[in-house]
């Protein structure tokens, strides 16, 4: 468990990038409305400096502090406070069609702040450079894990193609498949990191520090692209909320399956009902957030 203080810093720095997110997905967004129809789509996007700040927001400024929050409270909670950054995107997408928020909202706001405080209380730390990520079992869960969240989504990205109604929001899951697989893997890059830069790591440490990187560079890179597919289909304040359903539910197989930490790390009795209430209060309060936004248009 994770001292008093290292643990107040994890989650500050889970909300801070969770805010630098969300602010970077309205810039995004922004763009990807004002440019859909054109030819050359990816091509536009990546010569356009609003696109490029929004960007860099999610994977400098706001990575930077997902891999701190990561380290010292570990993979499970920090998803979770992440969601904080909701409440950005909710204002932010109101401010760009200039709407004002609406009762749901509101509400969702509030249930938000809430859930942050719930998984708080949680305390469910993760010890990331401590754990032992050779061991047998480990390695075992952690492969069926993995596969499970490609399976889905290549599951989705197929029905994707399929069924066009509901394309976007098949894409923003499979976004949200492929985020919840770089929150994973990226405790154990943080794991072995130390080891290989020191030189003292063996074959089967540089193996999981190799394949983590791998993994977080592609999952990162393949899930950004997905979701600026996603946003032709639809909202940003409709399809993140859809997108945050795995990224939330992930992180409760995480603690209690993959890593069990609760086998040899004392916890609070009530700490799983904090986390799932948590998580049950942010999945509700994300779809509240963007209830208003179903009924826009796309931004003019």
């Amino acid at each position: 468990m994770a001292d008093a203080t290292i643990y107040l810093l994890g989650v500050l720095m889970a909300t801070s990038s969770g805010v630098l997110n969300n602010l970077g997905t309205v810039l995004n967004k922004k763009v990807v409305n004002e440019r859909k129809s054109e030819e050359k789509f990816f091509r536009r996007l990546i010569t356009n400096p609003v696109w490029l700040a929004g960007l860099l927001l999610q994977l400098a400024a706001g990575s930077v502090l997902f891999m701190f929050a990561v380290a010292w409270i570990g993979p499970a909670l920090t998803p979770g406070l992440m969601a904080l950054g909701l409440i950005v995107l909710a204002i932010g997408s109101v401010r760009i069609v200039g709407e004002k928020l609406g009762k749901p909202e509101k509400i969702g706001i509030g249930l938000m702040i809430i859930a942050i405080l719930f998984l708080g209380l949680s305390n469910l730390s993760i010890d990331v450079p401590g754990f032992n990520y050779l061991e047998a079992g480990f390695l075992l869960r952690t492969t069926i894990f993995t596969a499970c969240l490609f399976g889905a989504s290549i599951a989705f990205k197929i029905l994707a193609k399929k069924i066009e109604r509901f394309r976007g929001i098949f894409l923003a899951l499979v976004s949200g498949f492929f985020i919840s697989l770089s929150n994973f893997w990226i405790s154990i890059l943080l794991g072995t990191i130390i080891q290989v830069f020191s030189g003292s790591a063996n074959l089967a440490q540089w193996i999981l520090f190799l394949c983590s990187a791998a993994i977080l560079v592609g999952s990162n890179f393949y899930s950004l692209m997905v979701l600026q597919d996603a946003f032709k289909s639809g909202q940003a304040s409709n399809l993140i909320p859809i997108q945050q359903v795995p990224i939330q539910i992930a992180p409760i197989f995480v603690y209690f399956i993959v890593f069990m930490t609760f086998l040899y790390v004392p916890i609070d009795p009530f700490a799983p009902v904090w986390m799932v209430a948590g998580v049950g209060l942010i999945i509700v309060s994300s779809f509240l957030l963007g209830k208003e936004q179903a009924r826009m248009e796309a931004i003019k």
